[in-house]
């Protein structure tokens, strides 16, 4: 285990209205130490309180994934796009080009709360596209985002792979890497591997051909990023 990312030691940002834990160095937050993890270069978890949101901005050549985890988002967009996305869903972006967007809580009363994660394409300058699925889950590992949307799941520009693992209390499950990177965000509950325990927000990395048991000590829900060796 090459790299462990604990939940109370991200950087934050507080602005009101949005309650934002990065992972990963990201806006006026920088740390060399924690730049990300292959491709993957962002994953931010915000809280936003009702009615507020991020206005209108702009991105670039950048696979954005949005995974709500209460509540619901509002997305609207340049190529025409305007999405409700509810607890559960996952929206992948691709801004090639470029493209304007906004996010904004969808409700006036309850906060919503989601990740934000960036992950670097291997295509620059494409056209700008969208998509967004709930995507119901099979098994323990269920795939959300890969390189050609197999399984249900959405497609993005790279040669990575987004997976929700989910076990009940007691349960295992043997992750692997072989010869890619693997890197493991807990939304919630507590795992243990070896001698690490880890809860929500705590992240961590696998190199290529390690292989680690992970065991639900309470019901936990993760996403799991299969990352290629850059």
């Amino acid at each position: 285990m090459a790299y462990i990312r604990k939940a109370e030691a991200r950087g934050e940002a507080n602005l009101g209205w949005l309650q934002s834990k990065h992972s990963f160095s990201f806006g006026d937050y920088y740390d060399a130490d924690h730049m990300g993890v292959s491709v993957l270069r962002v994953i931010n978890d915000d809280l936003v309180m009702p009615g507020k949101g991020f206005r209108t901005h702009g991105h670039r050549d950048m696979e954005i994934i949005s995974y709500v985890t209460e509540g619901a988002l509002k997305h609207k967009d340049s190529t025409g796009n305007e999405y409700i996305v509810s607890a559960g869903d996952v929206q992948r972006m691709s801004a090639g080009r470029g493209v304007m967007h906004s996010e904004f809580n969808a409700s006036d009363t309850e906060p919503v709360k989601f990740l934000q994660i960036w992950i670097q394409p291997n295509v620059l300058g494409i056209e700008p596209s969208y998509e967004q699925k709930n995507i119901s889950q099979h098994g323990p590992l269920t795939p959300l985002v890969n390189p050609q949307g197999d399984a249900g799941a959405l497609s993005i520009n790279q040669d990575a792979s987004l997976s929700r693992l989910k076990l009940e209390a007691g349960e295992h499950f043997m992750l692997t890497t072989a010869e890619r990177i693997g890197y493991l965000h807990l939304i919630k509950g507590i795992l243990t591997t070896g001698e690490h325990q880890f809860a929500a927000g705590d992240g961590f990395s696998l190199e290529p051909g390690e292989q680690r048991d992970v065991r639900a000590d309470a019901a936990m829900e993760a996403l799991w990023f299969d990352l290629p060796v850059t």
